[in-house]
């Protein structure tokens, strides 16, 4: 076991999907305000499609996060973060499983960001949510089905029928906007953007301002609950929603 840091900035790791180009970028865009006490490094494990088969499932195995992990812990970590929603179609209790392993694995504390979005869903009471992704309608289904089963009901979706998980990242912020407006008029209690290779994290908080209620994007929610895990103080990052004075 290897292990993080004790002192000086935190130091964050975030492993996520080979095709993504959306989640280092944006992350960085957010976490900027708290540099240099807090910095965000980068790890990748190949994962290039999004469907229900098993294929698709291998992508997300335990022993590539791990290898994966190994390099991001080398760089003495106090969080590492799966930077994925895989969970929310093969399970919540799949990023319960990975968590425990990252964390026996490199000694910082672990989270997801699922496990991110239910903690918020959780900590505003949402109990009727507005999805939005660009996944295809039985992926989309299975989310909505996990969800019901924790009490949340959908009372409205918007997916953009896609599979490769690099074409998540070609649906613009105009269409994710669009999509948002649409499942508001459902009046949910929230809005969650499930997909890290989706550019929502700064369209979700001018919807916040326009909507007048949660909007919560995965990238967004991903670092909030590293920083959570880190105990951090959000504040700086208020403007970039509601979740960062949770």
């Amino acid at each position: 076991m290897q292990t993080s840091a004790s002192s000086g900035p935190t130091i964050i790791g975030m492993l996520t999907p080979s095709s993504n180009t959306v989640v280092e970028p944006y992350t960085a865009a957010l976490a900027w305000p708290l540099f240099p006490d807090v910095s965000v490094h980068f790890g990748r494990l190949q994962v290039t499609r999004i469907a229900l088969d098993e294929g698709s499932d291998k992508q997300f195995g335990t022993d590539p996060v791990l290898a994966a992990a190994d390099l991001l812990a080398d760089a003495k970590i106090d969080v590492i973060a799966w930077n994925g929603t895989s969970a929310s179609w093969l399970g919540f209790d799949s990023d319960d499983r990975l968590c425990a392993a990252l964390s026996e694995r490199t000694g910082a504390k672990a989270t997801t960001a699922i496990k991110s979005l239910n903690a918020l869903l959780e900590a505003f009471g949402v109990k009727t949510l507005g999805l939005v992704t660009p996944y295809t309608p039985d992926v989309q289904q299975q989310i909505i089905d996990n969800y019901a089963a924790i009490g949340i009901e959908t009372v409205a979706e918007r997916h953009s029928n896609r599979s490769d998980n690099f074409s998540f990242s070609e649906v613009s912020e105009e269409e994710i906007a669009g999509m948002c407006r649409e499942v508001a008029e459902a009046k949910p209690d929230a809005i969650a953007i499930v997909c890290t290779n989706m550019r929502g994290p700064l369209v979700a908080a001018e919807l916040e301002r326009e909507l007048g209620i949660p909007v919560l994007d995965s990238v967004a929610f991903t670092l909030w609950g590293c920083l959570k895990e880190a105990g951090t103080d959000m504040t700086p990052l208020s403007e970039f929603g509601m979740m960062f004075a949770k």
